[in-house]
């Protein structure tokens, strides 16, 4: 696989930036990791990913569509049934955003003692 290295998302104008920001939305994060288990439709997606409105996740599901990291199936149906799943691209991106996940999970302790020493200080 070649890199190229003309991108710098460090850069304003360079469109791995967008990239970057859409992979970094917790709403992202989150269904990438609900979906690394498997096809799923929208409802059991919607429960798997506590919290979630319906409508952002519709969002977050177009976009990650229009990226090329989701693929969506519709099956002409009554009722109409729709599921979900990642693509190879989509694929590529379970293991760093569980790594994230289970950072998080591993650290939440810290981060809270950290949270409550910075406002007792103000």
């Amino acid at each position: 696989m070649s890199q190229d290295r003309m991108f710098d998302v460090l850069t304003a104008t360079c469109p791995s930036r967008t990239s970057l920001a859409r992979i970094a939305n917790k709403w992202t994060a989150m269904v990438v990791i609900a979906l690394s288990g498997g096809r799923m439709r929208f409802g059991d997606l919607r429960a798997k990913v506590d919290g979630i409105s319906g409508k952002v996740l519709t969002d977050t599901l177009r976009d990650l569509e229009r990226d090329g990291l989701v693929a969506r199936y519709a099956f002409a149906e009554v009722p109409p049934r729709v599921e979900y799943e990642l693509t190879e691209l989509g694929h590529t991106l379970q293991a760093p955003l569980r790594a994230l996940g289970l950072w998080a999970e591993e650290h939440i302790t810290e981060v809270l003692a950290a949270r409550e020493s910075y406002d007792s200080r103000r």
